[in-house]
């Protein structure tokens, strides 16, 4: 299943992706609003939701709509570095022992076809094509061989990333947390329909050109490594996203450098889910909010 957030007429709800059309899940009676609600739902009765689906025979013609970041505001936006040993390769580091985690701020968060911008600030915009999965159930402390069953499906993430803001703290936060920084979608594959997300191809594209290639079967610490290894300190709740790193090939590491600059469009496609395409555009001036 295909699950979307929408907006149809400035109002925005969850939507199930069809052969024939969006399904406007406000349409199935008894089920949430919400998209975090929603996986939950979905995890806790995928039989009962599929038939509520298949006696639809209500559709919404997805080009009438806008489709938005399947979970516009997560309450965690997690990111992995180092994660491909190609990656970890390109870049001199050593090899990590555990998991480099760092936070994406959820403002940073925008669906397929909305602008990146490329800030005043920088001129070291990259891309980083990454898998992307979604939490469907509280939990914590989840076992390894469980993780599978908390998890409620997989999306693409572009981890944006402003290098040398990235480089101004330990963290990384800084640079990988500005505004439109965190494209998601374009839409959440359920589980059920990907089966192994270790065994998917993934490329990314800058306009036309090839600049990541490789699959998931080279992660160093895989997306239930991940899920067991976080809910060790701390709480995973439905719609948290959490993307899983990337791999060699990114726009610092070319001779020159590759970096985005606006009229580029950058394209992330992951076998069994789609293509997250976001076009890059100079930072518009209208950003200049602030409180007197």
């Amino acid at each position: 299943m295909k699950l979307t957030t929408f907006t149809l007429n400035s109002v925005s709800r969850v939507g199930i992706i069809t052969a024939h059309g969006i399904i406007d899940t406000l349409s199935l009676k008894q089920l949430p609003a919400s998209m975090p609600e929603f996986l939950t739902s979905y995890l806790d009765n995928p039989e009962y939701i599929g038939e509520l689906v298949n006696r639809n025979h209500t559709y919404i013609d997805i080009d009438a709509v806008k489709l938005e970041a399947p979970v516009p505001r997560p309450g965690k936006f997690l990111g992995i570095g180092l994660n491909y040993l190609d990656h970890i390769e390109e870049t001199g580091k050593d090899r990590p022992k555990t998991p480099t985690v760092f936070n994406k701020q959820i403002t940073c968060v925008i669906g397929p076809g909305a602008p990146i911008h490329k800030p005043r600030v920088s001129e070291q915009l990259d891309y980083e094509g990454e898998l992307g999965f979604v939490i469907g159930k509280r939990c914590r402390h989840v076992p390894r061989e469980q993780a599978h069953r908390v998890i409620a499906g997989y999306m693409a993430v572009n981890d944006v990333s402003v290098r040398d803001w990235q480089a101004r703290t330990p963290t990384m936060t800084l640079g990988k947390s500005f505004d439109t920084h965190g494209p998601t979608g374009p839409w959440i594959v359920t589980s059920d329909e990907i089966g192994d997300p270790h065994k998917l191809d993934i490329k990314t594209r800058v306009n036309n050109g090839l600049r990541q290639s490789s699959n998931t079967r080279y992660l160093l610490f895989n997306c239930y490594d991940l899920v067991a290894y976080l809910s060790t300190v701390f709480t995973l709740e439905p719609g948290d996203i959490i993307s899983t790193g990337t791999s060699s090939g990114v726009g610092a590491m070319m001779q020159p450098p590759g970096f985005l600059q606006p009229g580029d469009v950058v394209t992330i496609e992951i076998e069994k889910i789609g293509l997250l395409s976001n076009p890059v555009i100079a930072e518009p001036e209208v950003n200049n909010i602030w409180v007197r």
